[in-house]
């Protein structure tokens, strides 16, 4: 009887020393790694530049050659309701679709569950208005954001999309670049836009130290398209200045789904 009752408080021992390992326990003055990515889709295909044809909510076929866009300013939402943003130096970057290195933001947040993220497609008036010698990596204007911004307009673009299209005028090219952080007047139209995702239902974060932690974005160019404004190539394939790319600006909102998580 004894040698029966000392195996059942072993095992309830082990049980509850296993019950106990499956809730971390988190430190929040400890960094771990934590990884966004951005996997540009067109409704349910995978983008493939140059090669895939699609359709817009106009009905027009087309195909896109290039695909970039700045991402920046996250802040985290733990479950406990706390906020954590990413100092701003580390929070720039820039999606390219050509590029399999640059579709991830990599991150290091304090340790703990998370139930949404908000970043903003774009690049900030106080980054965009900062002396050249503090935007350095992608913020790089005589480097790695030489094609992403207006010298004459001294500002980013925050979303470059290029391509084809049999209906687009001159010889079939549309090209929307989509840039304006408000500028130096209240006049000036600001196209920067917030993006917040609820975690929850797709698999909440659980970021430790020790282990990467992957939130996975899915963002369809369709959206992009349609929206507040169905956008036709036939009538608008090119967008080169702040005031007309705020109806693209008020459809990108809408392009990032929360896919998944990988803990």
């Amino acid at each position: 009887m004894k040698r029966i009752l000392f195996f059942a408080i072993t095992a309830t021992i082990i049980l509850s020393s296993c019950k106990k390992d499956e809730t971390p326990e988190y430190n929040p003055n400890l960094k771990a790694e934590l990884s966004v990515e951005f996997d540009n889709i067109a409704g349910s295909s995978n983008l493939q530049l140059n090669t895939g044809s699609y359709t817009n909510a106009a009905g027009e076929s087309f195909k896109v050659t290039k695909l970039k866009y700045y991402v920046s300013n996250f802040v985290f939402t733990n479950s406990n309701g706390t906020t954590y943003a990413v100092p701003q130096m580390d929070s720039y970057f820039l999606t390219d679709e050509s590029d399999a290195t640059m579709h991830e933001a990599e991150l290091q947040v304090p340790e703990g569950e998370y139930k949404s993220v908000s970043f903003i497609v774009g690049v900030d008036s106080l980054r965009n208005t900062m002396d050249v010698s503090q935007r350095t990596g992608v913020l790089d204007v005589t480097g790695t954001a030489s094609d992403m911004y207006w010298s004459w307009n001294s500002g980013y673009i925050f979303f470059k999309f290029e391509g084809t299209s049999p209906v687009a005028p001159m010889g079939g090219v549309f090209q929307y670049h989509i840039g304006g952080f408000g500028g130096y007047s209240s006049s000036t139209a600001n196209n920067i836009r917030k993006i917040t995702l609820d975690l929850t239902a797709r698999g909440v974060p659980k970021v430790k130290a020790g282990k990467s932690t992957n939130i996975h974005l899915m963002v369809d160019i369709l959206k992009v398209l349609s929206g507040t404004a169905t956008m036709s190539f036939a009538t608008t394939n090119m967008i080169h200045s702040i005031a007309p790319g705020t109806q693209v600006a008020n459809n990108y909102v809408n392009m990032f789904t929360h896919e998944h998580t990988e803990n």
